[in-house]
């Protein structure tokens, strides 16, 4: 056992630098064999996110490979996948990183279970979050529910320094047998939309920690103002990089440290940035009921429109509501695989608050669209949105997306980029939308912009009548 190889099994844990299992792995001394494995967790995965972890895979074996290792890719159901390549190598160990989705808690569970009954070290390691989910407790001994709260319970505690890449990986004298990742044909739901995407996507640990360091050295000191605008580049970016741990959060949180203590006013934002995500994932483990159900039980009896083949469900998904932040939010995420935060907000309140749809919807559109695709942030998101969640905005509150307009993009930066209908000369980025998008929507730039399915005002009292009829 002292020298047979560990399995080091990567999932959204796509780095070699503050990796903890690897690190332990590499510390043992023994040859280790990192592993994805092609389940039905990823088979499972929305368009959008499937192909980027498969980008995200594929870059980490060229990683490995400048390390003097290389990535092993078997598909098939995980644990048994995992005994065969035991059986190939006399493997004595399997490591991963936990992740915290009901399915996957599961999956683990049953594997880790296992693989002890065959006398198989396996060894779960963090790495996903700064804070184990239960390890942060109100004063009587509950989970939280409300952010701030939390916020203030963590905000001094002591975050792990993040952890060096190893100088090498030991490898095994033999390896066993690949398949090749590029005939898993992961990007195939993408269709003619991964070429549009691609050049958006910043892929990889060296870019992600690229883009760490760019925003700390040139946005975080405006980040309170600039995240807040669409038309400008005023945000992190890393949440396509978090998402699939090819940057870790503890990384971000002492970056995040060093700016605030050199006095850059939107550092202390920042940080509160990352404990909103640990929040979310805080609430996934402790209430796994937020991924599919209402988080507040009193709205199960609210008369959501389901039906997502409705003609106002297919026009928000188009992009064509003729509400201009909506349809331009919805468009650069076609493009770009990505949606800036204020227009996620805008996005989410208008379809479940003026067109009174569930958030179900969105959130599997958001599933199946986006490459910073989170399992905890989506589901939270759209339930704060809807008024279902927790921490969400109050029931009578809803955006008024023209207004927002206004405030947040006041000279029309961000539409203009991405509606091309009517305009004379588009920008190349709103005619990319079309070459994005399905064939079968027959969209063209010179058809005529829509009118509002449901205009601003009339949406809102709409919504304030229908929960004043449910007794909110």
């Amino acid at each position: 056992m002292s020298t047979s190889p560990i399995i080091l099994w990567f999932r959204r844990d796509l780095r070699i630098s503050d990796h903890p299992a690897l690190s332990a792995a590499c510390a043992s001394g023994r040859p280790v064999i990192p592993l994805v494995i092609r389940d039905a967790a990823v088979d499972e995965l929305g368009a959008a996110p499937k192909w980027r972890w498969g980008l995200g895979a594929a870059h980490l074996g060229q990683t490995l490979k400048d390390k003097g290792s290389r990535l092993i890719c078997r598909s098939g159901d995980a644990g048994a996948v995992l005994r065969d390549v035991i059986a190939e190598t006399g493997a004595g160990a399997v490591f991963w990183s936990r992740l915290y989705d009901p399915a996957a808690v599961a999956r683990d569970t049953e594997i880790k279970a296992s693989l002890k009954d065959h006398g198989i070290e396996a060894r779960s390691f963090g790495g996903h979050l700064m804070f184990e989910p239960w390890t942060v407790e109100t004063k009587t001994g509950g989970y939280y529910k409300v952010y701030t709260p939390m916020w203030n319970a963590v905000k001094m505690r002591d975050v792990d320094a993040p952890l060096p890449a190893p100088g090498r990986i030991p490898a095994p004298e033999t390896w066993p047998e690949s398949e090749d990742i590029d005939n898993w044909r992961l990007g195939a739901a993408m269709n003619r939309g991964a070429e549009i995407v691609r050049p958006h996507v910043r892929l990889g640990e060296s870019a992600a920690q690229s883009r760490l360091g760019s925003f700390m050295a040139h946005k975080v000191a405006t980040y309170v103002q600039g995240r807040d605008l669409p038309g400008e580049d005023g945000t992190s970016g890393l949440s396509e990089n978090l998402a699939l741990g090819e940057i870790s959060p503890h990384q971000c949180w002492h970056a995040g440290l060093r700016a605030r203590e050199e006095g850059k006013p939107g550092a202390e934002t920042f940080l509160k940035e990352l404990v909103w995500r640990e929040f979310a994932y805080h609430l996934m483990h402790h209430t796994p009921r937020i991924l599919n159900q209402n988080w507040k039980e009193d709205w199960d009896g609210f008369p959501w429109n389901e039906d997502e083949r409705a003609s106002e469900v297919t026009a928000w998904k188009q992009g064509r509501t003729g509400i201009r932040f909506v349809d331009a939010s919805l468009r650069e995420m076609y493009v770009t695989g990505r949606m800036h935060n204020r227009g996620r907000m805008i996005v989410a309140s208008y379809l479940t608050k003026h067109l009174l749809c569930h958030w179900k919807i969105g959130q599997a559109w958001f599933e199946d669209c986006l490459i910073d695709w989170d399992p905890a942030s989506n589901a939270m998101g759209w339930q704060w949105s809807a008024g279902s969640g927790p921490d969400a905005t109050p029931y009578f509150r809803v955006f008024n997306p023209v207004t927002q307009l206004d405030k947040f993009d006041k000279n029309r930066d961000y539409v203009n980029r991405w509606i091309a209908e009517g305009r004379s000369n588009p920008h190349a980025d709103a005619l990319t939308y079309f070459d994005a998008i399905p064939r079968s929507w027959t969209l063209s730039a010179s058809d005529t912009y829509p009118d509002p399915i449901v205009a601003a005002d009339a949406g809102r009292k709409r919504a304030l009548d229908a929960y004043e009829n449910r007794g909110f």
